[in-house]
């Protein structure tokens, strides 16, 4: 666990002679201040949440979440040098219960002498439940300002009584330009490269960038190793060229080019060959990303989305296998989860399609937005108590579990929307099942609107976004 003194005030203390020379220039780096401070303007810039706390000095425990790199720990850092806060950093791999409760302690004690302390707590979710709750009673009652940083969802991750006493900070992956700039100041600040004269070819900084991926530690890590291979000249200075930087990386650098839409232009490559049930060009838009970089959880996030935008109910296991292939990448990283990423872009290659959920959606949406106000109806509302039921909540309820069908006969939706249609099942793959069932339990004749006539087509879902009045979809010629 690593630990300054509660006298010692974060940011204050200086390090060993010559211990940052062997540092890493990611570390020597680390900025010491807001000013230096690189991104996260949504929280950060004039007049934004964050930055307003800190300077009315109004810190409480926090969440920040975030991808690695972003900054998380050095934010918590300069916060507690702002504030004048004793600053603790907990590792969940070191600290148990028990140092818990001895720096707990200590904080209490602290605080009577009108020392405030920071607990930082890096990667919160590795902690388990015990150890959450053992800072529980502190950040009630003020002992401690918490700052838990995460990469994972807080809400899934992190106890509720913890996380409803935290207020949740959602840190961005770094831009681009934000991380060029950073490795520009790198090379001229003398705590990076500013006392050497390094000469590099003028694109690769942003190759650098791009290679990164938002995370700021690689970008560093990987202008030092360019750096540090260098050649080096009879005047001592060092030339960075593009060769030595994909011998640096192993791998060709800037597949994606430097404003980033190479990066759209492959993912979208990916979607239509998908799409378009090509399993071959499908699987080479894949390598071409993986290749170049880019985060395997972005790319099964992508297919997440496509199993549910594209096949839907036509193939029920796509989005089983699709969530499947995230918790591998999840669980492998690169490059062992390049197969579990490849055995899902052809699987969704070859199923069934069907957009029907889709279309549903984006119909219901149009409907959900233009009539915000509309009451439940009264048949199918709760009631629970004597009151409720005198005003006839749930009267007319019928419990489908009593239908020969298991399907009540009974309208759910508003009257306004009486015999509106939004899912409208294909006959595609297990859809057709689904379509059956409606069939069988009446429900196939439904769709005309009390004020509508069928046209016996389905609009393109073009029309619906369009249009500024609530479209029907009545019949399906599929």
């Amino acid at each position: 666990m690593e630990q300054l003194s509660f006298f010692d005030m974060a940011g204050e203390a200086s390090p060993p002679p010559g211990a940052a020379a062997y540092a890493p220039l990611a570390d020597r780096m680390r900025p010491r201040d807001l000013e230096d401070y690189i991104g996260q303007e949504h929280l950060l810039g004039k007049g934004k949440i964050l930055r307003q706390m800190l300077e009315k000095d109004i810190v409480p425990s926090m969440i920040f979440w975030g991808p690695p790199g972003v900054g998380k720990t050095t934010l918590a850092r300069i916060i507690a040098g702002r504030t004048r806060s004793g600053f603790v950093n907990f590792s969940a791999v070191t600290s148990g219960i028990k140092e818990i409760k001895e720096i707990m302690k200590q904080a209490e004690e602290n605080r009577s002498y009108g020392t405030r302390t920071l607990c930082f707590v890096d990667e919160i979710h590795r902690f388990n439940k015990a150890q959450q709750d053992a800072f529980l009673p502190y950040v009630e009652k003020g002992s401690i300002t918490l700052i838990g940083a995460t990469t994972e969802n807080p809400s899934f991750e992190i106890n509720a009584a913890l996380l409803s006493r935290c207020k949740v900070f959602v840190l961005k992956a770094l831009t681009t330009a934000d991380l060029t700039a950073m490795l520009a100041h790198a090379l001229s600040d003398e705590r990076g490269f500013g006392n050497s004269t390094v000469r590099m070819e003028e694109d690769l900084l942003p190759s650098i960038a791009a290679f990164a991926n938002g995370d700021a530690r690689t970008a560093l890590n990987t202008l030092e190793m360019a750096v540090l291979n260098g050649e080096i000249s009879p005047d001592g200075s060092l030339t960075v060229t593009r060769k030595t930087l994909e011998q640096c990386l192993g791998k060709k650098t800037l597949l994606y080019d430097k404003n980033g839409e190479e990066h759209y232009n492959l993912i979208s490559a990916l979607h239509k060959s998908m799409r378009n049930s090509d399993p071959d060009a499908a699987v080479y838009w894949l390598a071409r990303m993986l290749e170049a970089g880019e985060d395997p959880l972005f790319i099964a996030r992508r297919l997440i989305r496509f199993a549910s935008e594209d096949i839907g109910l036509a193939d029920n296991q796509a989005l089983q296998i699709a969530v499947a292939a995230y918790q591998a990448c999840h669980f492998n990283g690169m490059p062992e989860c390049n197969l579990n990423l490849a055995q899902a872009v052809v699987y969704l290659s070859l199923a069934p399609r069907s957009n029907a959920l889709y279309r549903a959606y984006e119909t219901a949406k149009i409907d959900a937005r233009n009539q915000l106000a509309e009451p439940v109806p009264l048949n199918i509302r709760n009631a629970p108590t004597s009151l409720m039921e005198e005003l006839h909540y749930g009267e007319g309820y019928t419990y489908a579990h009593d239908t020969e069908e298991k399907i009540a006969r009974m309208t759910c939706l508003p009257e306004s929307l009486e015999g509106r249609r939004y899912y409208l099942p294909t006959e595609e793959g297990t859809e057709k099942v689904w379509k059956e069932r409606l069939a069988a339990a009446g429900r196939s004749g439904w769709g005309r609107h009390k004020h509508s006539q069928s046209t016996g087509e389905v609009a393109p879902i073009g029309s619906f976004l369009r249009s500024p009045a609530p479209v029907l979809l009545l019949h399906t010629t599929e």
